[in-house]
């Protein structure tokens, strides 16, 4: 005799948590895809960072620096619809395939040792941002008198 019984497992629940996951790593993907690749480089007088950044305008781009650290920052802004001149509408395209990555990043350096905030260059061409920092002269040491 075949006896069937239906089992306690709910396979809603499990297809749910699987798009879920799928939902959740995508998003990772797309953030970690969005952050520029870099390069960093050490010398005696400073350091010297590489960051990809094509498609970004110049002056969406932002540099700042502390005593130890970089912050570098950016937006990759999606072109605009085209007007036209005749109707004054905006036609907005249908995308077929989207894998370009817009928005706003940002991505922080830290250094082993002091950096000199005011010598910070950065250079900003066919789409590599170049910034040059120099390390800071400090003293190592420092004498305290000691009164007694």
């Amino acid at each position: 005799m075949l006896t069937l019984r239906q089992s306690a497992f709910d396979r809603s629940a499990f297809d749910r948590l699987e798009t879920d996951l799928f939902k959740r790593l995508e998003q990772q993907i797309q953030t970690a895809e969005r952050v520029p690749a870099a390069e960093v480089h050490e010398t005696e007088a400073g350091y010297s960072i590489c960051l990809e950044l094509p498609g970004v305008e110049r002056d969406s781009i932002d540099v700042k620096a502390t005593d130890r650290h970089l912050v570098i920052s950016a937006e990759r802004r999606a072109p605009q619809p085209e007007r036209t001149e005749a109707t004054e509408t905006t036609q907005t395209p249908a995308k077929l395939l989207s894998e370009i990555r817009y928005g706003t990043w940002s991505r922080s350096f830290r250094f082993p040792s002091g950096i000199n905030r005011e010598g910070v260059q950065a250079v900003y061409r066919d789409g590599l941002l170049t910034v040059q920092v120099p390390k800071a002269q400090t003293l190592t040491s420092v004498s305290v008198k000691v009164e007694g």
